[in-house]
Parts: C-alpha cells; structure tokens; sequence
C-alpha cells in the first residue's frame, strides 16, 4: 500500500468518526460485509451463507501450530450447528459464565474476558447484537461487534466451526447445543487473521476489544492497601476483572498447584464480598476457570467447611462449574496480577456510576521519520509523535488524600496479532510525559529534550499490545512522546488518556507552511552561462532531461564541498517536469534560469552540508527534517513520513540530487497552491480536469 493511500484512507477514516460511523451504535462493517444485507440476499436465494473472506480452510486456522501440515489440524471438519446437534440454539436463558469452555486453543485470556462480559448485559449486548439465532431468520450468517483501536467494527461470519471426531475444537458450551461463544470466538478470529492469531495474551486485550475500556494491570505481590475496596468499586461500576498466577518456566504453563489453581492461566474475578465469619468480617472474591472445572480446593472453596460458619448471606458455591470463592488474602497470596477495565462513559447506562472523560488519537511510527525510539536515543528521540494533555481540575474526594488529577495513559500497538502471518511480533512500546509551557503548534526537537527531564513514564517498555498506566499529577500542560524501545520500527498506535476530569488532548504538531522566495528570471545570466546553454541546448534552445543531467552534473563536479554520486537522468526527469511551463516536455533559457537560480539558493541557503552533522556527504532523515526547516519549509509528521518515503534511500539517508528533488517538489506544490488559493483560505477545489493536471504535473502518486 502506498504512502497516498494510506494518506487518503486515514483522512476518509477521519471523516467517517466525525459523521458518528465507528460508535457501537453506528459500527463500521467489516470488510465492507452488511450483515442485514447478506442474510436477505441468502433468505431469498433459499442459501446459507459461506463467507469468502474467512473461508472453512487451512488459512483461516493457522500457519504454524495450526497450520496446514500440523497434526493438529488433521482430520479437522468445519460443520455447521445444525450437524452436530438436532436442535442448535444461539443463546439458551441468557448469556451465563458456563457457555464458554475452553477447546484446543490457547486463548484463555480471552475467554476469561468473555465470561466476565456475561456479567453485564448492557456490555454483552453491543458485542452480540440481537435479533440472530436458528430460528425463522437463519441463513447460517451470524455477526458481532468488537472495539478496535478507537472505532467499532461489525464483523460478519458464517457458522461452519472446526470440528475434529464429532466436537468442537475450540470454545463451546457445557451443553453441547449452544453456539453464541464458539461464533464468537471465531469472529475475533477473523478480525485477527486466524485462530491461531489467538493463542496467548492478556485478558485486557479481550476487556477492551468487548468494552472500548481501558485496563489497568496491578501486581498483587505491590497491591496497594485498598485493593478490596478498588476491586469492589470496579465490580459495581461494572468494569470487567481478570488474573491470573505468573510461571517461572516453560513447564509451569497451565501447571495444576495442589490446590487446584492453574499457573499462566486467565481467570475471571466476577464477585467481591464480606460475609461474617466466626464474630469477624471475612473478605472473599468469586472466581472463573474459563476451563468450565479445575476448581480452587482451598478455604472457601466449594463444600468446605468454612461455609458452615457463617450467616444465611451465604453465597451459591457448590457446582462444579470452574467458578469458585476464596479468601482475599489467599488470592493475594497465590494469584500474581489482577487486570481492570474501566468502561467509557457510552457503555455506561446507570446514572449512578461516575464516567471517566476519554480522549483517543491514531499515530504511525514510520521508519526514518516518526519512529525515532525511547529516550536513550537522544539523537531521533524528537522525531516521534507528540501529544499535549492539558490537565484542568482537580480530583475531587480523592481517596488517598493525595491532591492532583487522575488519569490513565493507554498506548496500543495496532493490528499486531494479524501480522504474526507475515513471522511479526509485538513491538516493545511505552512513554515519557514533560511538563510543557508552550506553543501546541511546534513539533519540539532535540533540544527541549536534551534540556528537560521526564516528569513521568509509563510503568515500563514492553512487548504487549498495550502499555497502560495510572497517573495523579498537579494541574498544568504535558507532553506525552509514545514510542518503541529501539528506533525505525514500522507500526501504527492509538493513544488513550482517561481521567476523572474533562481533560483536552491534542496532537503537538508543526503547521504546514512555507516562505516561498521570488523568482528571479534570466537577465542576469553572464554570458559564460548563456553560452554553456546555446552549446549544449543545440538548435532547438531547449534542454531535455538527458541534457540537463549533463549540465548538472558538470556544474556539481566543481563543488568540492559537496559530496555527491551526480544527478540522475531519472532526478533530472523530475526537475524538467516542474520547471516545464511550457508543457513540451523541455527547458528554455528562462526556465533553466529559473532552475539554476533555485540551486544556487539550496547551495548557499541551506546546503546539505550545513545540516549534515556527522560528516557522511549525505542528509540522515533526522537532519532532513531541519534542513527543510532551515529551507523555510514546515511540515507535520504525516508529510514528512511521505517524503521519507519517496527520497530516501534504504539507509535512511538522501544524497545531493534528491535533495533537491525534493525541495523543488516541496516549493512548486506550495505555489501551485497558493496559486489556486488566491483568498489564502487554506482550502481549494479542484475539478477532474483539475486534479489530473495535478498529478501529472507534481507527479503527486
């Protein structure tokens, strides 16, 4: 995909958010697939659906473990529910924790996300719309919704599900004969590519991809003192929790303690408690084995006798269900972290629950232009995305007695999972934030980082999907510089700031602008240059792109100050193609004037080697950016990723001829705009005929 595209995708995507597509009420559709659309289309057709973007095929699988030569896989089926049960339901008495027990798919994390969805109604809900089943209405097409990086999408499937020996091999339910959590499971494995896509994560990724929340990770080995009272205030404004127990080897992976607890294992904390017990208040927190048994066999476990001690408050613990109570103290003592989401004010319907403010924004790390890596390197650090977060009111009550603002920094790597196809792998991501007094309008460079200590940070660099962190600082502006741990990785982020208070994020960016020179003409050419023209222009008096890469470069040879490997005939093309007023495809006397007048100024203005601070004979990207600068030119991230793009070369660096390549590119667009924008309203439209010559002429794609 080229860099325009995308350029012109994300400007469409933007436009699509600020119309209201991208909310759960209004979800973008997945691959373009109406679900209402295709479930007619097949209704009337007397067909049932088969979906050519997720087939029943080995691709849709896996591509290692799961993948078309494993063992796994063989004699792998897909069928559809009405194969493999006489009477197949959607959802039998409401979505319950018992529906989703975990097949062959190490995907635990998301189903511990998923049991804790069916704990509120309002959140399952925008996940499984209604009005699907195997009634009337059945064409074998099902559909769910999902949050992904700042936008809602509608997902299609069709129900044909992996089956081996008659079963289900990925989630199911305990029955046997209902089918919303193994449909759904395969929904999330289409938006990630494949089930295998699935295997291994943290239960946060589910919380957010089924809530648009944001999830916090506390280690409960450093779980601060009212953690009982965090996990309850979180339960009943309907946040979702997860945990799990940490493994020091490869062997201890779903390692059964004699306890019956499971280690590297994703649990549900789906309740929190006190009863009385014995003339005092017991703590106990319910949970979930997503495995549907492997139940906790400690103090408060099902049975034991610790129930026969306490009032009629006594909760339902006896099932062999894979839920379960303990004391609070024993799941501090065994289990290693506990995750939360905070839901966003739109997924809230109680009136009684406070909403938290939530702010989003897209970036890109491009190589050589806006990933420039975490702050030990000091010479790229500057180039990364910038973000202002304007910090007004105080918390009010706050718990700790500790005066400031609360709020929550979010940073998620996109689309990773999807890209494991291709042997990618999570990058390592986190941020710094500075105290900030200044122009929200300046992409701030190496300096104010050399100069300014961090005020904070996110709790570490990590290779998770998300890197998220609670912070309490005094009113004021910050500067937040999301980034990855190593410099020039390629990736696209979504950055999220929840806070207890209206807060205002935005993008800290430079304007785009020029200072645009006058043009001298051809008077005051010496004869000496006027006769190198008649010589080598012949009889035509004009110069062809063949001819100006001689002139170019018999000029350049006697710089000695710049290093440089000569203009290209491919460089020289270009040039005549901007400088061509006449259209004819050639250069006369006062348009090679022009031009020569143009290099003379990039030679003694703003000469490569000015800018050029490790001695290499070229412009690194870094120094780019400044030489464009020095050249009066002002550009935001998302054009200079561009023009990396088009001029440099795989090391990172431009040579003298794409040097100026690039800045006539740069200058002739500008005043073609400025041209077409006589009112200076920063705005122009273009007609057909319009936006083919701007192509052609600027060679824009």
């Amino acid at each position: 995909m080229g860099p325009i595209y995308t350029f012109a995708s994300t400007l469409a995507k933007k436009r699509a958010q600020a119309a209201g597509f991208g909310s759960n009420a209004n979800a973008t559709k997945y691959l373009n697939q109406d679900f209402e659309a295709l479930r007619s289309q097949c209704l009337s057709g007397g067909t049932l659906f088969t979906d050519p973007n997720f087939p029943a095929a080995p691709e849709s699988l896996g591509f290692n473990e799961l993948g078309p030569s494993s063992y796994k896989t063989r004699g792998l089926a897909w069928k559809r529910p009405g194969e493999l049960c006489s009477k197949p339901q959607f959802i039998v008495g409401g979505a319950t924790r018992t529906d989703i027990c975990q097949g062959a798919l190490g995907d635990c994390w998301l189903l511990a996300a998923i049991a804790s969805l069916t704990l509120n109604e309002d959140v399952l809900a925008r996940v499984v719309p209604a009005g699907q089943g195997f009634g009337d209405n059945y064409a074998g097409i099902f559909h769910f919704q999902f949050w992904q990086f700042g936008e809602w999408v509608d997902v299609v499937i069709d129900d044909r599900l992996p089956v081996k020996d008659g079963e289900l091999v990925f989630v199911h339910s305990a029955e046997g004969n209902e089918f919303w959590s193994a449909l759904l499971e395969k929904a999330y494995a289409k938006v990630n590519g494949c089930y295998e896509a699935l295997s291994g994560g943290s239960t946060s990724e589910g919380f957010e991809d089924f809530t648009g929340g944001i999830a916090e990770s506390y280690d409960l080995q450093k779980a601060p003192s009212n953690m009982f009272q965090i996990i309850q205030k979180a339960l009943e404004a309907g946040a979702l929790l997860g945990c799990s127990i940490d493994i020091t080897s490869a062997a201890d992976s779903e390692a059964v303690t004699r306890q019956k607890l499971v280690k590297g294992h994703a649990y549900s904390l789906t309740g929190a408690t006190e009863v009385n017990y014995r003339g005092r208040k017991e703590k106990l927190v319910r949970m979930r084995n997503p495995w549907g048994q492997v139940e906790w066999t400690g103090a408060w476990s099902d049975g034991s006798s610790e129930w026969n001690s306490i009032s009629s408050e006594r909760p339902n613990a006896s099932a062999e269900d894979g839920e379960f109570w303990m004391s609070f103290s024993d799941f501090l003592s065994h289990y290693s972290r506990i995750e939360i989401c905070t839901l966003t004010p739109d997924a809230i319907t109680s009136d009684s629950v406070k909403h938290w403010a939530v702010t989003n924004h897209d970036g890109t790390w491009r190589r050589g232009s806006t990933a420039g890596g975490c702050r030990n390197n000091a010479y790229t650090f500057w180039m990364n995305p910038q973000f202002v977060i304007k910090l007004k009111d105080e918390d009010d009550d706050p718990e700790d007695n500790e005066v400031g603002c609360s709020f929550v920094v979010g940073l998620i790597q996109k689309n990773r999972r999807r890209l494991r196809k291709a042997g990618e792998d999570m990058h390592t991501i986190g941020f710094a934030i500075y105290e900030f007094h200044g122009q929200r309008d300046v992409h701030l460079d190496k300096n104010f980082f050399l100069t300014h200590a961090q005020k904070a940070r996110s709790e570490t660099f990590i290779n998770l999907r998300e890197v998220c962190t609670r912070f309490k600082l005094p009113p004021g502006e910050y500067l937040v510089v999301p980034s990855t741990f190593e410099p020039n990785k390629d990736g696209d982020f979504c950055l999220r700031v929840f806070s207890e208070k209206q807060t205002e994020t935005l993008p800290c960016d430079d304007p785009v602008d020029a200072e645009l020179p006058d043009v001298s003409n051809s008077q005051d050419l010496d004869s000496g240059f006027r006769g190198m023209f008649v010589k080598l222009a012949g009889a035509d008096m004009e110069i062809s792109a063949t001819e100006l890469t001689t002139i170019l470069n018999k000029i350049i040879a006697k710089r000695t100050d710049i290093k440089t490997d000569g203009f290209s005939l491919e460089t020289c093309r270009i040039i005549v193609n901007l400088m061509d007023d006449s259209g004819n495809g050639k250069l006369g006397l006062g348009e090679f004037a022009t031009l020569w007048k143009k290099i003379q100024r990039y030679l003694v203005r703003e000469p490569p080697e000015k800018n050029d601070m490790d001695d290499s004979g070229t412009i690194s990207t870094p120094e780019l950016r400044l030489a464009l600068k020095e050249a009066g030119f002002t550009l935001n991230n998302t054009i200079f990723q561009l023009l990396v793009a088009r001029y440099a070369e795989t090391d990172m660096t431009l040579d003298f001829d794409n040097y100026v390549a690039c800045l006539m590119r740069l200058e002739m667009m500008f005043r073609v705009f400025k041209k077409l924008d006589p009112h200076q309203s920063g705005f122009i439209e273009l007609d057909f005929q319009q936006v083919c010559h701007a192509i052609t002429f600027l060679k824009i794609i």
